[in-house]
């Protein structure tokens, strides 16, 4: 498909990026200032995508972030295929809190139940964590969010 990065089309979000993972390449066109000819854009394009509501001076930026989100969920792209899946806004929540080493930084220490060994207990933190940032930092995700069965029993 022919792509143009365009703030009139459609915002780019996660679900679009794993529909473009099935195309076999696209083509990008990206405008710079007023865009390009309404011709080309009627005769050519498939599809306008934009990052959100506002105005760049040109599409390569959108472009790179567009195919950036697309590659990362290529196979064998990232060291874990599964990585992806966890990551904001997949299941419709923003991601929870990350830990590295050491245990302890700042005065601050990683929650144990991290380091439990405890996959239950982890995926139920993880959750509530989710649940926490997404409620705080972008209520409208929460608002539009649906629990699987399990989340709705740890929600309860």
């Amino acid at each position: 498909p022919v792509i143009y990065m365009s703030p009139q089309g459609q915002t780019l979000s996660e679900s679009s990026v794993v529909d473009m993972t099935e195309y076999d390449g696209m083509i990008i066109l990206c405008g710079r200032y007023e865009g390009i000819d309404e011709r080309l854009l009627s005769q050519y394009v498939d599809m306008e995508i934009s990052l959100g509501d506002y105005v760049l001076t040109g599409g390569e930026l959108p472009a790179m972030v567009l195919m950036d989100s697309v590659i990362r969920r290529l196979p064998d792209i990232m060291g874990d295929d599964k990585s992806a899946e966890q990551d904001s806004f997949v299941d419709g929540l923003l991601d929870c809190p990350h830990y590295t080493k050491p245990h302890e930084f700042a005065g601050m220490a990683v929650p144990k139940v991290l380091l439990s060994g405890h996959h239950a207990n982890i995926a139920k933190w993880r959750f509530s964590q989710q649940v926490e940032r997404t409620q705080a930092r972008r209520p409208d995700l929460w608002q539009a969010f649906t629990p699987t069965v399990e989340q709705a029993k740890w929600l309860k």
